[in-house]
């Protein structure tokens, strides 16, 4: 069980699971650096992460937006953007009520700016929002939801016992790597020159060693 004191933050499930040496240089390392994808992200966010929207568009459904979770179980927590609560019981609408008894189903849902991507790691970062709600409210969720602006679509995805399993491993990885003070080596993909930090992470030296990393610094500086 974790304390308050040892909480990571949520969306490090996101990174970590796009990029480790992201995710260290971020949290371990301190490093930011904003390019127009992560400003753009910021910006599509202002409307959805506004707590004091609490409609129901006409419908049962409550919209929860900017909700406030945390788990002592995985050491996480963070802000959810939408979740969306369905009474299972026509008769109880009252939120309150709905969460002490227990009549409702959850399904969270997290905006993302761009379009599905191949890997699991905006579905990482909802399964681990869908396990801290279960922790806190004590019920069962089964599906997640992926809102894509560019795509203007949204995409149910069922939490499987995989990405139950890959957020475990992730927030331990975290946890260890924060208590160690440790930065992954850099790992070169297609994906590194969309990265806000690519000038900080320096990919392209991944695979130098000492002397070959001296001889380039030195070159770029007589060039």
């Amino acid at each position: 069980m974790y304390s308050e004191e040892d909480m990571l933050p949520l969306s490090g499930i996101q990174h970590y699971a796009f990029c480790p040496r992201q995710w260290a240089l971020i949290h371990v390392e301190q490093l930011w650096s904003d390019n127009h994808l992560t400003t753009e992200g910021e910006l599509l966010h202002k409307n959805v992460d506004n707590p004091f929207l609490r409609e129901t568009n006409g419908s049962d459904v409550i919209s929860l937006r900017s909700l406030h979770i945390a788990s002592s179980i995985l050491g996480l927590s963070g802000i959810a953007d939408i979740v969306e609560i369905n009474p299972s019981s026509p008769a109880v609408k009252d939120k309150k009520t709905l969460i002490e008894s227990r009549l409702f189903k959850a399904l969270p849902i997290e905006y993302k700016r761009g379009s599905r991507k191949a890997s699991d790691c905006d579905r990482l970062q909802v399964t681990a929002q869908a396990m801290i709600l279960e922790e806190m409210w004590g019920i069962g969720i089964d599906t997640g939801a992926i809102f894509y602006w560019q795509e203007r679509h949204r995409e149910y995805f069922d939490i499987s016992d995989d990405h139950r399993q890959r957020v475990v491993q992730i927030s331990n990885e975290m946890h260890s790597l924060i208590n160690s003070g440790s930065t992954p080596k850099a790992s070169v993909s297609k994906s590194c020159k969309s990265c806000s930090l690519f000038n900080l992470c320096i990919p392209r030296l991944a695979k130098k060693n000492v002397s070959e990393y001296l001889s380039f610094i030195l070159n770029e500086e007589t060039s």
